[in-house]
């Protein structure tokens, strides 16, 4: 996310989760407000950025409803990694996320896309959306989709990237053996699947002046 270009700028997270991201912004001089669902969460992230000695405003509560519980003011970067797929009305997130942008701002979201390998195996069975089972939403989407969802953006990117390639049950106790099709896949071939057909929309867009 070139952290260091936003260096006393203003970022609002969608989505902080434990700070870890809020961290590097914070870490590299940007001004932060980090938003999430989860209030033990929330509580989380601003124990780590306690003990790291670093401020941030923290709001918790659903991004549906954002303007009902986060200040309206204008912010450089607007960033949210993997959750507007997970949320009910996807629309109104956006439309919501659109109250705190003016013409010099920045969106950047991830996204799952339909077309890739990971939703190929989930659609054969052979793999889940999530590391945990019973996620209840998973969107995926295709450019077109996205299009549509940022109609009111310019987009100025999107990127696709990222095939998780190694065997699971190792990967939990902390070894990092890979799958054996992908173990023996030079590794700029990798790098050209996953380009295709990663997992991850990596969308950069701006509101169209």
């Amino acid at each position: 996310s070139n952290f260091p270009f936003w260096k006393d700028k203003t970022v609002l997270e969608i989505g902080c989760g434990l700070g870890t991201m809020g961290i590097n912004f914070v870490r590299n001089g940007a001004i932060y407000t980090g938003v999430e669902l989860s209030e033990k969460s929330c509580d989380l992230a601003k124990r780590n950025f306690e003990i790291n000695n670093y401020s941030g405003e923290f709001y918790i509560g659903n991004a549906e409803e954002l303007s009902k519980f986060v200040p309206i003011t204008n912010f450089d970067l607007i960033y949210s990694f993997g959750v507007i797929q997970h949320t009910p009305n996807p629309e109104i997130l956006i439309s919501e996320i659109n109250k705190y942008m003016n013409n010099d701002s920045i969106l950047k979201i991830m996204l799952y896309a339909s077309n890739s390998w990971k939703n190929i195996m989930i659609q054969s069975g052979l793999d889940q959306p999530e590391a945990q089972y019973g996620c209840p939403i998973a969107n995926t989407y295709t450019v077109d989709d996205v299009i549509d969802l940022l109609s009111e953006y310019k987009i100025i990117s999107i990127d696709q990237d990222h095939i998780f390639p190694y065997q699971i049950s190792q990967y939990k106790n902390g070894q990092y053996k890979k799958e054996p099709w992908f173990d023996s896949m030079p590794t700029q071939m990798f790098k050209a699947l996953e380009k295709q057909m990663g997992w991850h929309l990596l969308v950069n867009a701006r509101l169209k002046s």
